[in-house]
């Protein structure tokens, strides 16, 4: 009788050794950027009840936290401001005493070598908390970008690696591509927000940044969910005006996403696990219903196998350690 010919794949999982061998994605602590929400004032460490252990610092607290992210191996952090003033026209943003150009001044005075990415937009400094100026109560594109350019070279003045504008107005990588070469700084990269989804996973950020818009929505400027071909046209948008790095923003439920831009666009893509997908994540782990270390890694391994470069979370710290643990 014939024996029986068939494939045996499991040939190369019979050792942890052997699996290492043949791992296809890799994790490594230099793949995370650390989001931090920074406020003014002094001995503020303000616990954001919706993202168990993400709090509000302020500037006295700064040094204490870079020291643990650079001990950690985190090569990065994106500063999002939550100022004490806010009005129309969201001035606390390219004001060049606001409170993420003074934070930008301290990190990069005591940790040079830590790469600070500014979230370059008017959501956390505006009184209806929309991402551009309001006329007729629409946002009023153009005049949003004159303001976001301001805000973008103000960033910069202060010392920022990398700015990320996250609004979603139509030519905003253009716009502020020329104001940051006229105003000499053409050498800063821009880590565009260029696939943003008009998602329910923002809740707790809103809650963190103090952003929530105070009439309608954010969906004339935000892409629907439904929309893969729009992704690309977007991605593709900001590759024409001069984007460096493309977010792809919410991570876990636009995989797909993440894969169809790493496949036409050959800049570094970063995925943003974003602070619902975080909120999820912890609130099942605290209910002891899932093994949070495990569960984050494997979402993790998902967004690179996909084709993220980075991964921008709130579980950056832990997960560091973890991949440390498990020798990733």
């Amino acid at each position: 009788m014939n024996e029986l010919q068939f494939s045996r794949h499991r040939r190369l999982r019979q050792s942890q050794g052997i699996r290492s061998m043949v791992k296809e994605t890799t994790l490594s602590p230099s793949d995370l950027m650390y989001p931090l929400f920074v406020v003014e004032g002094e001995g503020k460490k303000n616990p954001i009840a919706s993202m168990p252990g993400v709090y509000q610092i302020s500037l006295d607290y700064l040094k204490e936290e870079m020291e643990e992210v650079v001990s950690l191996g985190i090569p990065s952090v994106i500063l999002f401001g939550v100022p004490n003033h806010k009005d129309e026209v969201g001035s606390e943003a390219y004001n060049d005493e606001g409170i993420v150009q003074k934070a930008t001044r301290l990190i990069k005075e005591q940790f040079p070598e830590l790469v600070v990415v500014v979230d370059t937009c008017l959501c956390q400094y505006t009184s209806h908390g929309h991402c551009g100026v309001i006329k007729d109560g629409c946002v009023d594109n153009d005049p949003s970008l004159e303001l976001l350019t301001k805000t973008a070279v103000s960033q910069a003045k202060a010392g920022a690696d990398i700015i990320a504008p996250s609004n979603m107005m139509d030519g905003f990588v253009a716009a502020i591509r020329q104001g940051l070469d006229e105003a000499g700084y053409s050498h800063i990269p821009i880590m565009s927000y260029g696939v943003k989804y008009a998602s329910a996973f923002y809740g707790p950020f809103r809650d963190a940044a103090h952003s929530t818009p105070q009439f309608g929505d954010r969906k004339t400027y935000q892409m629907d969910p439904a929309n893969r071909l729009e992704a690309m046209k977007e991605a593709l948008t900001d590759m024409e005006e001069g984007a460096d790095f493309l977010i792809v923003k919410p991570a876990l439920s636009y995989l797909d996403i993440i894969r169809e831009v790493r496949n036409e666009i050959f800049v570094p893509i970063v995925a943003y696990n974003v602070s619902g997908e975080y909120a999820m994540v912890k609130a099942a782990a605290q209910n002891g219903w899932i093994d949070e270390k495990k569960m984050v890694l494997e979402m993790f391994t998902s967004m690179k196998r996909a084709g993220a470069n980075i991964i921008m979370t709130y579980h950056a710290k832990d997960a560091a350690r973890w991949m440390k643990e498990e020798q990733y």
